[in-house]
Order: C-alpha cells, then structure tokens, then sequence
C-alpha cells in the first residue's frame, strides 16, 4: 500500500471503533478526512465535534450531526492524525493549521486514538518543523521569546511564520503559526512547558500523554500501537 492507502486503512480500522450513542471527536487533515468518511459511511447514530471548519464542513456534506465542543457534555472518543508519532505516543501535530482546537476536544476526550501512515513513526520527534500558534498582535516580539524558550532547550533555531500564498496562515481563531525546525527534540516535556510560558503563545502542537492508541496503516495492513 501506498502512503494514502495506509492512511485509509487506518482511518477505516478507527471508525470500528465507534459505537451509536457516542460523541465522537472529528480531527483535521488528509489521515482524519478518511475516519470521517468511514464513519458517516456507516450511518450510526453518533454526533460529531469537528476540531476545524473544513472538518466540520465534510462531516456536514456526508450527512453527519455535528456539534461545537461546548454543545456537547463529554466526548467519549476523539480519532485524529498526526504529521510525527515517537516513542510513548508522544506527537507532533499541527501542519494543518488546527493545532488548538484540535487540542482542545482531544484534552476534552475519555479516549483519543492517532491514526497514521507508517512514515510517521519516528524514533525521536523534531524531524517534522514544531507548530507553535501565536497570537497576530505583537508575534514578531512574540517569535523573539520563542528563540529564547528554543535556546534554553539546547534549541538554536529561528521558527519561521508560516505562509500561504504570500500571505500568513491564520488559524479557524485568527492565530498565526510558526514553524520550528528542531531537528531532534530530546525533552519534549520540557520543551512543551518552557513554549507554554511565553506570553503570546496560545498552544503548541506538541501532545504529550494524550494518545491512548495509535492506528498506523502499514504495507502489511494496520498495526495498533499503545503507550
């Protein structure tokens, strides 16, 4: 199988996973886009929460329910990618821009399951540029603090504000993103609590102790990985 067949595959084994009756957790990106296919392709009576705008849009174009994060009591469970899966199931995720909001419904989940193709298996993070969202006022001086939390991880990079057609990404929020180009991140926890207290840091798409599985379609077929 081909890279985007394996993402299916995984994406398919997670919508197994759900039962009707439950508030399920939409992720954002090409891997989540198969799991929300498959799940409405199997008509239960489930309601979904979409962590973005374009997620929420293909879950109401397939017919599904779906409802904000504080429409909802509780999400039994949340399927998601990720652009980097490491040791423990600590993650990258981010390249699509929704790292917040994804962030939120998964830290408002019961369970959390990744799904991946097999080329994001790593055996340390960092090769995948960090996201770190800012907010737009001030993110220059912003960015300048970052280099400073980077540096004190033993991190000399200079993040980069990500781009799109000459303009800057901004997030479903208004948030920029920035783009961290760590190489080898050694101590993701400190790392993840030294971003998180820069002021003008809304999040980072480092999810550490958040996955309880991971799904990861491989040549062979799917393999389920756990912390």
């Amino acid at each position: 199988m081909n890279a985007d067949d394996q993402k299916r595959a995984a994406g398919e084994a997670a919508a197994d996973l759900v039962m009707s009756g439950m508030t399920v957790g939409l992720g954002t990106g090409s891997t989540a886009a198969w799991f929300v296919k498959a799940l409405a392709a199997r008509k239960l009576d489930v309601v979904g929460v979409p962590t973005s705008v374009a997620t929420a849009e293909l879950a109401t174009s397939l017919g599904m329910i779906v409802k904000a994060l504080d429409e909802v009591t509780a999400i039994d469970l949340t399927v998601d990618g990720a652009d980097e899966i490491g040791p423990a199931l600590a993650l990258i995720k981010g390249g699509g821009a929704a790292l917040l909001r994804e962030k939120l419904v998964w830290e408002a989940s019961k369970r959390c399951v990744v799904i991946a193709d097999a080329a994001k298996r790593v055996p340390t993070l960092g090769r995948f540029p960090l996201p770190i969202e800012v907010v737009a006022f001030g993110h220059k001086t912003t960015m300048a603090r970052i280099c400073d939390a980077l540096s004190e991880c033993d991190l000399g990079v200079a993040p980069r504000l990500r781009m799109k057609d000459g303009a800057p990404v901004k997030t479903d929020g208004g948030n920029l993103i920035y783009d961290a180009s760590c190489g080898r991140i050694e101590e993701p926890a400190a790392l993840a609590a030294a971003l998180k207290s820069v002021t003008g840091v809304v999040d980072h798409g480092l999810f550490l102790d958040l996955a309880d599985m991971a799904l990861v379609g491989t040549p062979d077929g799917v393999v389920t990985l756990e912390p």
